[in-house]
């Protein structure tokens, strides 16, 4: 019996290229999944499953339009037909939205950004690849969401409705999906510190949140005084310890867990 957590399990994630896919797509391969990268830019995709096999993992690679339902539906069916299920998903798009306007001063198109792409493409994808999932074999849909969800501040009104709307709809899709042996379970961590680092967007979003304060996007992260301080242990998370998260609770390991929010935002002070 194989020590790995993934062992033969088939897993796609879209926006494989990105910090938080990459990452996490390189942990379930070391685990021993067969992994499947979604997301819009070649190179960057090229770039992981390189990563991936040289350390003898197995990854494969497609070009996705994540708001187009059809390249979707397409991408979950040629999976299944190649791997002969889809045991794994995680939506891992990222979707540039505002961060810092208030009210007065922000569109309805600013506000509704995030709220539709966010939400179009965890729909769109959850559906494509839940009906090659489950039954004789355990499913896992993984999600992402953020700490805005619950933090009552000022400015980020359509960030913290599209993460309350991503941690609602794993809840209702955890129990829709439960009878066919399904799982599903978000993920919450704050702003990763080496996120940008690795190229998240999140360095692009918060360099004017940076600027303000005469810092550089890597100094507010790692600044005690700033994003870190609202959280209980005083630092930010790390890239690998969502990703090493993330693993397990794909895992037969967590099997017992569904229509729950693993926070892991190194304790953020929400209400």
């Amino acid at each position: 019996m194989s020590d790995l957590l993934l062992s033969d399990k088939n897993a796609v994630i879209y926006g494989g290229g990105g910090a938080f896919g990459g990452a996490i797509a390189k942990v379930f391969a070391r685990e021993g999944a067969r992994v499947f990268l979604a997301g819009r830019t070649q190179a960057k995709l090229d770039a992981v499953a390189d990563a991936i096999a040289a350390t003898g993992g197995k990854a494969e690679t497609a070009l996705v339009d994540v708001f187009d339902q059809e390249a979707v539906d397409k991408h979950a069916e040629a999976v299944a037909a190649t791997a002969g299920s889809i045991d794994i998903a995680l939506n891992a798009v990222s979707v540039m939205h505002d961060q810092g306007t208030m009210l007065a001063d922000l569109s309805l198109e600013e506000f509704m950004r995030p709220i539709d792409g966010f939400l179009r493409t965890l729909f769109l994808t959850s559906k494509a690849v839940a009906r090659h999932m489950g039954h004789e074999r355990p499913g896992v849909i993984l999600t992402l969401s953020e700490p805005g969800s619950k933090l009552a501040i000022p400015g980020i009104l359509g960030h913290s409705v599209s993460a309350a709307g991503k941690e609602a709809f794993t809840r209702g899709l955890a129990a829709e999906l439960a009878p066919h042996n399904i799982r599903v379970v978000g993920i919450r961590p704050h702003a990763v510190v080496d996120g940008p680092a690795a190229g998240s967007y999140t360095g692009e979003l918060f360099r004017p949140m940076a600027a303000a304060s005469g810092q550089s996007v890597q100094e507010m992260l790692e600044d005690e005084a700033g994003l870190a301080q609202g959280t209980l242990l005083k630092r930010l998370p790390t890239l690998a310890e969502v990703a090493e998260t993330a693993a397990f609770l794909a895992s037969d390991r967590a099997g017992a867990m569904t229509g729950a929010i693993a926070n892991l935002s190194a304790g953020a002070l929400v209400d």
